[in-house]
C-alpha cells in the first residue's frame, strides 16, 4: 500500500509510523517544520480527566495507555515525564466539582485520589500553603506531560528507518481524484504523489487542506496562549491546576502556564499573535504559586490554535463518499496520537473496522 499523510504534527507522525512498521510505502508532507504547528503550540497533558461523554473517556485512556506501550516499545521515552496532575478549587462549588470529579472518575476504573495539604506539599514543596487554603485538592497519578518536538522526531525517525519518506514545507493544493477514488495529492510548486490511501492528519487545517475536496466536517478551532517563564528557581515537577491557571515545568527550570479565561479571551478577539501583556498576566498568576518566578515575566509566549471537531470530539475513519481517503482529527492529539495511530494504520491496512472508533466517524455530522 502506498499512503500519502498530509501533516507531520504529533497524529501525523504517528499514524506514519505505525502504516511503516505495516509494512505500507509511505510518504508524510507537512507545509511547515515536522512538529511545529499545534504540536509545539500545546499544553501537552496526557490524560483523560475531565473527557465526557464514557466513550470519549475511554479512547483517551486508550491513548495514555499507548503511551506507556511506546515506552517500553522504544526502549525509552525522553519525550514523556510522568508525576501526575494536581487539581484543587476552594469555595463550596469548587469543593464540590472536584469532589464530584474523583467520585466520578474512580467509579470509571481512573486513577483519582484525594489529597491532604500536607501531602500536596510533599509533592509540590514551593507552592505555599495559603495557596490552596480549605480548598479540597485531587492528585490524578497516571497523568503527565511531553515534549511533543522530541515525541514527532522519535517517530518520523522510526518511521524513515523502515522506509518513509518526509518532505517538509510542502503545502498541499489538490487531492487527485479518478471518479469517487482519491488517487494522491498535487503539491506547490507541483509535485504529483499518487497514494492508494490520502491520510488527512492536518489538524486545524484539515477541512481547508486540498481546497474544495477537503473534509466536509465543521471544526470549531481556539486559541491557547502559552507562556513560558525565563530559567528560575522552582522544583515543580508535576502538571499542576490551580483556580486560575494551569502550570507545568517546561525544561531547564522554565515553567509553562496556561489559563481558561485567557484562553477565551483570545478566541473571541480572534488574535493571531499571542498578546505579551496576557502572558505576563499568566506569570503573575502562577508566581502566587511558585515565588521563585516573581517578577520574571515571560521569556517567550505561543498562539495554539487547536484542532477542535464542532462537537468537541475526535474524527477518525474513512470519508465518506470516497475511497481511498482517510481522515484523522482531533481534540486532545497529544493523549491520543499513539492510540489513534496504531488503530488507523490497523483499519486502513486490513481493512477491518476497529469498533472503539464507532462514535467518533466523519459520516455522523453528515446524519446529523
Amino acid at each position: 500500500m502506498r499512503a500519502l499523510v498530509i501533516g507531520a504534527g504529533v497524529i501525523g507522525a504517528s499514524v506514519a509510523y505505525r502504516l511503516a512498521r505495516g509494512g505500507a510505502d509511505v510518504t508524510v508532507v507537512d507545509r511547515g517544520a515536522p512538529g511545529g504547528g499545534t504540536s509545539a503550540a500545546s499544553f501537552a497533558w496526557t490524560n483523560a480527566n475531565n473527557k465526557t461523554p464514557r466513550a470519549y473517556h475511554e479512547l483517551n485512556v486508550e491513548g495514555m495507555r499507548a503511551h506507556a506501550a511506546l515506552r517500553a516499545e522504544f526502549g525509552a521515552a525522553p519525550w514523556w515525564h510522568g508525576g501526575g496532575n494536581v487539581l484543587w478549587a476552594a469555595g463550596d462549588d469548587g469543593r464540590a466539582r472536584v469532589s464530584q470529579r474523583i467520585e466520578r472518575l474512580r467509579a470509571w476504573d481512573y486513577a483519582a485520589l484525594e489529597l491532604a495539604p500536607a501531602r500536596l506539599h510533599e509533592l509540590e514543596p514551593d507552592i505555599p500553603v495559603d495557596a490552596i487554603r480549605d480548598a479540597v485538592i485531587a492528585h490524578f497519578p497516571d497523568e503527565g506531560w511531553i515534549d511533543t518536538t522530541v515525541y514527532v522526531h522519535a517517530l518520523l525517525e522510526a518511521a524513515r528507518g523502515l522506509g518513509a519518506r518526509v518532505h517538509p514545507g510542502t503545502t498541499v493544493r489538490e487531492l487527485r481524484r479518478t471518479g469517487n477514488r482519491v488517487a494522491g495529492v498535487q503539491t506547490d510548486p507541483g509535485a504529483t504523489y499518487e497514494a492508494d490511501v490520502v491520510v488527512n492528519c492536518a489538524g486545524r487545517w484539515a477541512d481547508a487542506v486540498a481546497g474544495p475536496a477537503a473534509l466536509p466536517v465543521p471544526l470549531a478551532p481556539n486559541r491557547s496562549v502559552l507562556a513560558i517563564t525565563p530559567p528560575a528557581l522552582t522544583r515543580l515537577a508535576r502538571v499542576v491546576h490551580a483556580p486560575d491557571c494551569q502550570l507545568r515545568p517546561d525544561g531547564g527550570g522554565r515553567v509553562m502556564v496556561q489559563a481558561d479565561d485567557i484562553d477565551a479571551a483570545v478566541t473571541a478577539a480572534a488574535a493571531d499573535e499571542p498578546p505579551a501583556d496576557l502572558a505576563d498576566e499568566l506569570v503573575r498568576r502562577a508566581a502566587r504559586l511558585l515565588p521563585g518566578l516573581a517578577g520574571v515575566g515571560h521569556e517567550h509566549a505561543r498562539l495554539g490554535i487547536r484542532a477542535m471537531p464542532a462537537d468537541g470530539h475526535s474524527v477518525v475513519g474513512p470519508h465518506a463518499g470516497v475511497s481511498g481517503y482517510y481522515v484523522v482529527v482531533t481534540h486532545s492529539g497529544v493523549t491520543l496520537a499513539p492510540f489513534l495511530g496504531i488503530v488507523a494504520a490497523n483499519e486502513m491496512l486490513g481493512g477491518r473496522p476497529d469498533p472503539r472508533l464507532a462514535p467518533f466517524r466523519p459520516d455522523r455530522f453528515a446524519r446529523a
